[in-house]
């Protein structure tokens, strides 16, 4: 597949650049690339979500009212999970959400991609792409043309 290079200015500069097949002619894998994202996605999470539990909860360690004698029910800490103030029945944990993708499919993954910007004409290659000053100005100049 040949593709032609731009100038920043957006006019075409006359020359081609030829893309590699076994990147952007393979035939794509639709899964790859779920499993790609999907790890991606699970890697951003910080994963520190955290509850007290009965045993995290500041106080309690006096038993509230006697065993018998006052008509209640036996009560051992006023920082049960049924009390107001008690700990949390089996509330979140920090946990790692980090999954882990095979070098093969992760290259695959990407190939994937790229094939399927290469079929949709979706790539663009521009001859010179250096900056006097690191702008957003000439960056959004550069896009627009």
């Amino acid at each position: 597949m040949k593709l032609d290079i731009y100038k920043k200015d957006g006019t075409k500069s006359g020359e081609t650049i030829e893309l590699s097949k076994e990147v952007f002619e393979i035939e794509p894998n639709d899964h790859v690339i779920y499993l790609s994202v999907k790890a991606y996605l699970a890697n951003q999470r910080q994963g520190t979500h955290k509850s007290k539990e009965r045993s995290e909860v500041h106080g309690g360690g006096k038993k509230p009212w006697k065993q018998k004698g006052r008509g209640g029910a036996r009560a051992g800490t006023s920082r049960s999970p049924i009390w107001v103030g008690g700990g949390t029945i089996f509330g979140p944990k920090p946990h790692d959400y980090r999954q882990k993708l095979n070098k093969k499919v992760y290259s695959l993954a990407r190939k994937s991609a790229l094939s399927y910007k290469a079929k949709a004409n979706q790539i663009v290659v521009v001859e010179d792409f250096n900056f006097d000053k690191p702008k957003t100005k000439d960056f959004t100049a550069i896009l627009s043309a």
